[in-house]
């Protein structure tokens, strides 16, 4: 996936990681949100029956926004590691937080809509997999 110019305007630093390298952590608190500069990352959840792979993400992914969208504990929801070496962008959470509150109303419920919907499915597919 190329990365969106747009994007380039909410980057307030890059960061290089090692391979194996955890980059967040699942149940820890952050509201850092990334994107995949170059290389790529695996997205993983902790189940009963050990860690599960949910996804591979390469250049132009972004992940860690779901506690700006959803707006609860800022709990992590899934462990991202370095999938070999990668450079992540850091997106100005506050610049993103300030226009998303810009949003309707019901653009904004939406959004958040989503985002709680893609948390229970993941969360839902990890409990499947554990058993």
């Amino acid at each position: 996936m190329a990365i969106d110019s747009s994007v380039y305007g909410y980057m307030v630093d890059e960061q290089d990681f090692p391979d194996k390298k955890v980059i967040i952590e699942e149940n820890s608190i952050g509201d850092w949100v990334y994107i995949v500069l170059e290389g790529q990352v695996k997205v993983k959840k902790k189940t009963a029956k050990g860690v599960l792979t949910l996804a591979t993400l390469g250049e132009g992914a972004i992940f860690g926004e779901m506690p700006l969208f959803l707006k609860r504990d800022k709990l992590r929801t899934a462990t991202v590691q370095a999938d070999g070496p990668v450079k992540v962008g850091i997106l100005d959470t506050s610049r993103l937080d300030k226009e998303f509150e810009l949003l309707s109303p019901q653009l904004r419920g939406l959004i958040k809509t989503l985002a709680r919907r893609f948390t229970e499915t993941m969360d839902k597919i990890s409990e499947v997999a554990a058993t």
